[in-house]
C-alpha cells in the first residue's frame, strides 16, 4: 500500500516548496523518504545514497531557484528524491525499466537535470563550466555541485577545486560526507574528514565552547559562537579548503532542516569566492535495514518494505561471472605469492572482497581513482609482482592514458580484468562496456581475451597468470554464467588460438565472448533452413588466430563475426586481417555484427541484445544478409548440409 503523502501530493515542482515553513519542510522530507522506500522496493535500484540526501534535496530545491539555478548531482546514485520533486513522480515507478526513467541524471529527461552524471567526481568541473557560461552571458543565476566524500578520492575533484578560484561569480559545492561511496571510502582525505568530525578533540572543543558561551553575557555569546565556528573550521579541515580558495562552512548535520536551510541561504548570497558547505549525512538514513547493512543497501533488487528482505530466486542459478573470476584468482594466488589484486572503490562489484578476505595484505582498494589504479599496478609489475587490475570496462576508460603510457609502452605485465563487458541492462549506456575491445585491442603488444562462458573465464585467468612479458586483458559480462562445469584448476590457453565448436560448410559464425551460446542457437535455426553452419569461438581478439580465420574464409561462402562491442573492435580486426591476406579477393561475403552506433537506453539485457541484433534471430538475419538471401524465403538457398 502506498505511503500517506498529503504534502508531497501538493508538490508538482520545486517551486511549490518555496512557501513552506520549517515544519512543513520536515514533513515533506519524511514523506519523500517514505515515497522513495516504496518506489525502490518495487523497482530496485540505488537506494542508500538517496535515503541519505532526502533533507538536503528538499532544502536545496527550497532555497535555490531551480531550474534557473543550476543543481548538479555527482554520480547520480542519490538523485531519486530529486527526480520525485522535479515533476517525475508520476513516472518514478518506471525507474530503470525499458522506456522509463534513467537511474541517473539525464539531460534529455528533465530541465532539472542540467548535466548527466553516472561516473564520480565530475560535478565540480561541470559546475565551473556552467559558471563560466553564466558569466560570459552576463547572467546572475547560482550554481551548485553536490559531491560525495567517496568521490573526493578522485583526482578530478581536486583539479576542479584548484581551478575554482578563477570563478568570479557564485558557486557552491556541497560536500556530502557520509563516510561511504559504494563501499567505505579509502584514502587519506576520507579518513581525515571522518576522523576529525568524530574525534574527541573536535567534540571536546564544541562542548567547551558551548559551556563557555552559556556563562557569558548575551552580547558576547555571539562572538563566542563565531570563535567556535572559526576553530571548528581549523580543526575539521576548513583551512585545507580555504587554501584552495573556498569559503568553508561546516560541518553541519545534513538531516537537520533547521540548520540546512539558513546555511544554504547564506551560501547562496556569497559571490566573491566559491563556497564549500560540508554536510554530514547518514547513508540509508530513516530505513533501519539500510542503516544496519554494511553497504547501507547501496543498490538493491525488489524488496519487502517491512522486513527489508530482497527478492531472491528459489531456483538454483549458475555462478555470477564476477564470482567465478574472484574464485579462480584465489586458486592461483594460493600457489603464487606474487599475485596481487587492485580495484577502484568496487571490492564487491569486482569480486575482490572475496580475494581480500583470504589475502588482505595482497588486496588494494585505491578509491575512485582509476588512473592511479592502473599506474599503481604498473609499478607493481615493474618490480616483479603479478598485478590483476579489476575495473569495470566503462570505468577503465578513465584510466586509458595510463594503460597506454604506463603499461603498454613499457610492455609491463599488468593483467586487466574488465567486468561488466557488453550491455548491462538497467544501468544503461553510462555503465555499458561497449568500447574496450577497440581501445584495448588497438594497443601494440596487448593480449585481449573474451571468454565464452565461466569455464573459459577460468582458462582466461590462468592464461593471464602465465603471461609475464606483456600486458593482457580479459572481458566478461555482468550476470550469470551458462552452468558449465569449471575445472578444479584451469590450464592456460595457447595464446592467440581459437576453437571450432560446430562444423559446417556454407556459413561460418566467428563469435568473440559470451554471444557464443546465441551463435549456436542461430546455427540451429539456419540449419533448419537448409544451411550448413560452422561456429567458432575466437577466444582472443588479439592476437587473432590467423590460421583459423583463413580456414573459415577458404572453406565457407560467408563469414559472420559476432561481438558484444562497438564498431572498430573485433570485426574490424578480422576485416583488416582478411584484407592483408587477400581473403576478400576471392569473393568471401563478410558481415560484422556489433553493438549499434548509438548509446542504447536501459532495458532488460535480453531486450537490448535483441534490439542490437546480437541474439540468435539477429545473427540469423546477419548470416542471411551476407548470403544475399531474403529472411522469409531462405529455405532452399545455399549449399545444403
Amino acid at each position: 500500500m502506498p505511503p500517506n503523502t498529503p504534502l508531497l501530493d501538493k508538490v508538482a515542482s520545486p517551486a511549490d516548496t518555496r512557501g513552506f515553513n520549517a515544519s512543513e519542510l520536515k514533513q515533506l522530507a519524511d514523506e519523500l523518504r517514505a515515497e522513495m522506500i516504496d518506489v525502490v522496493s518495487q523497482t530496485g535500484g540505488h537506494f542508500g545514497a538517496g535515503l541519505g540526501v532526502v533533507e538536503l534535496t528538499v532544502a536545496l530545491h527550497h532555497v535555490y531557484q531551480t531550474p534557473d539555478d543550476i543543481l548538479i548531482w555527482d554520480v547520480g546514485h542519490q538523485a531519486y528524491p530529486h527526480k520525485i520533486l522535479t515533476g517525475r513522480r508520476d513516472r518514478i515507478r518506471t525507474l530503470r525499466q525499458g522506456g522509463g526513467l534513467s537511474g541517473f541524471t539525464k539531460r534529455s529527461e528533465s530541465e532539472y537535470d542540467p548535466f548527466g552524471a553516472a561516473h564520480a567526481a565530475t560535478s565540480i568541473s561541470a559546475a565551473l563550466g556552467f559558471c563560466a557560461a553564466r558569466d560570459a552571458k552576463g547572467r546572475d543565476n547560482r550554481v551548485v555541485a553536490v559531491i560525495g566524500d567517496g568521490s573526493m578520492s578522485a583526482g578530478m575533484a581536486y583539479e576542479a577545486m584548484n581551478n575554482a578560484c578563477e570563478t568570479t561569480g557564485q558557486l557552491t559545492v556541497i560536500l556530502n560526507d557520509n563516510d561511504m561511496s559504494i563501499a567505505p571510502p579509502v584514502g587519506g582525505m576520507s579518513a581525515y574528514m571522518a576522523r576529525l568530525v568524530s574525534g574527541g578533540g573536535y567534540q571536546s572543543l564544541r562542548h567547551l565552547g558551548k559551556s563557555m558561551a552559556r556563562v557569558l553575557p548575551k552580547p558576547l555569546q555571539e562572538a563566542a559562537r563565531k570563535a567556535e565556528e572559526y576553530a571548528r573550521g581549523m580543526v575539521t579541515g576548513g583551512t585545507f579548503f580555504e587554501e584552495l580558495g573556498f569559503y568553508y562552512v561546516g560541518p553541519i548535520d545534513g538531516h537537520d532542516m533547521d540548520a540546512l536551510v539558513p546555511i544554504l541561504k547564506n551560501a547562496r548570497e556569497i559571490k566573491d569566492r566559491p563556497v564549500l558547505v560540508h554536510v554530514v549525512t547518514q547513508k540509508g538514513k530513516g530505513y533501519a535495514p539500510a542503516e544496519s547493512a554494511a553497504d547501507k543497501l547501496h543498490a538493491v533488487v525488489k524488496f519487502d518494505v517491512v522486513t527489508g528482505q530482497q527478492a531472491k530466486s528459489t531456483a538454483p542459478a549458475p555462478p555470477q561471472y564476477t564470482k567465478v573470476f574472484a574464485q579462480e584468482l584465489i586458486k592461483h594466488a594460493r600457489l603464487d605469492p606474487k599475485i596481487v589484486a587492485i580495484n577502484a572503490a568496487m571490492p564487491s562489484g569486482t569480486g575482490l572482497d572475496l580475494f581480500g578476505k583470504e589475502f588482505p595484505e595482497r588486496t588494494f582498494d585505491v578509491g575512485i581513482a582509476e588512473q592511479h589504479a592502473v599506474t599503481f599496478a604498473a609499478g607493481l609489475a615493474a618490480d616483479g609482482m603479478k598485478p590483476f587490475c579489476a575495473i569495470y570496462s566503462t570505468f577503465l576508460q578513465r584510466g586509458y592514458d595510463q594503460v597506454v603510457h604506463d603499461v603498454a609502452i613499457q610492455r609491463l605485465p599488468v593483467r586487466f580484468a574488465m567486468d561488466r563487458a557488453g550491455l548491462v541492462g538497467a544501468d544503461g549506456p553510462t555503465h555499458a562496456g561497449s568500447f574496450d575491445i577497440g581501445f584495448m585491442g588497438s594497443l601494440p603488444g596487448m593480449i585481449l581475451m573474451a571468454p565464452a562462458d565461466e569455464a573459459e573465464l577460468a582458462h582466461a585467468v590462468a592464461t593471464a597468470v602465465a603471461i609475464d612479458d606483456r600486458p593482457s586483458a580479459f572481458r566478461y559480462p555482468r550476470g550469470e554464467g551458462t552452468g558449465v562445469a569449471i575445472p578444479d584448476l584451469a590450464a592456460p590457453l595457447e595464446i592467440g588460438k581459437g576453437r571450432i565448436v560446430r562444423e559446417g560448410t556454407t556459413v561460418a559464425i566467428l563469435s568473440l565472448g559470451t554471444r557464443l551460446a546465441e551463435s549456436l542457437k542461430a546455427a540451429e535455426l539456419l540449419g533448419a533452413r537448409g544451411f550448413s553452419v560452422t561456429v567458432a569461438d575466437a577466444r582472443f581478439a588479439k592476437p587473432l588466430d590467423i590460421e583459423l580465420l583463413l580456414r573459415l574464409a577458404r572453406e565457407h561462402e560467408a563469414l559472420v563475426t559476432v561481438e558484444e562491442g562497438s564498431m572498430g573492435g573485433f570485426g574490424a580486426f578480422v576485416l583488416q586481417a582478411l584484407a592483408e591476406h587477400g581473403a576478400l579477393d576471392r569473393g568471401l561475403k563478410v558481415r560484422t555484427l556489433v553493438l549499434p552506433d548509438i548509446f542504447q537506453d536501459h532495458d532488460k539485457p535480453e531486450i537490448m541484445y535483441a534490439q542490437a541484433g546480437l541474439d540468435a534471430e539477429g545473427i540469423v538475419r546477419g548470416a542471411l544478409n551476407a548470403m544475399g538471401v531474403d529472411n522469409v524465403s531462405a529455405a532452399g538457398a545455399g549449399r545444403r548440409a
